[in-house]
């Protein structure tokens, strides 16, 4: 694919995007929601709401959840993501090369996620692309969260770019939705679980492969 502009910036989410956690998000989430509820909850209704924080994906299934509740439910969560996240973590194909790419290049890298910094930079370490970013943002690192446009502002600042020289990159409509609210291009991922035909925002561009972003 040739782009109509040069980027100089890269705002990449990572679920579903460079890490395929998908499976080991829907199996944690089927665990929990079976311990605490006795629910069994479809794997393509989790994979739906994959980009959401954590609190908002477990309201979805309890409902709204206090302070000491959810706190009960995320520890169960995460440990049990904790447990066995090496049965199913991995980057896409051609994710390190086209990270690699990028960064011999010369451009600049930031991580935009819902996801707490603790288990990303586990992933990213374990998956061996944790180098290639100069910048991250987590849950931790705003009040609002995706479609909301606050973490990739984030992004940028931290990256020192503006919005016309920065692409988004990510799986899910939060993603597409959290690029338009801010004003940046985005790239949606065509190895994403979800349908683009249910974004409610087109992307800008639909990749097949992250090494197209270095042409």
């Amino acid at each position: 694919m040739t782009f109509m502009k040069s980027y100089s910036s890269f705002l990449f989410d990572a679920d579903g995007t460079l890490i395929d956690t998908v499976g080991l998000i829907v199996r944690c989430f089927q665990h929990t929601c079976a311990v605490f509820g006795g629910l069994r909850v479809p794997a393509h209704e989790i994979e739906k709401s994959v980009g959401f924080s954590l609190r908002k994906q477990m309201e979805l299934y309890f409902g709204p959840l206090s302070e000491e509740r959810f706190d009960l439910l995320a520890k169960e969560h995460i440990d049990f993501q904790l447990k066995h996240y090496r049965e199913h973590l991995r980057v896409f194909p051609g994710v390190a090369e086209g990270l690699a790419g990028l960064s011999e290049a010369g451009k600049r890298l930031a991580i935009v996620t819902a996801r707490k910094r603790f288990t990303l930079e586990l992933y990213l370490k374990e998956t061996g692309i944790f180098d290639f970013f100069d910048a991250i943002v987590t849950l931790e690192n705003t009040t609002r969260h995706k479609p909301d446009p606050e973490p990739a502002l984030e992004g940028l600042r931290l990256l020192s770019a503006s919005k016309e020289q920065a692409l988004f990159i990510g799986d899910s409509r939060f993603d597409v939705e959290c690029a338009k609210n801010a004003g940046i291009d985005c790239a949606f991922v065509n190895w994403s679980v979800n349908d683009l035909s249910e974004m409610t925002v087109q992307p800008t561009f639909c990749i097949d492969d992250l090494r197209e972003l270095c042409v």
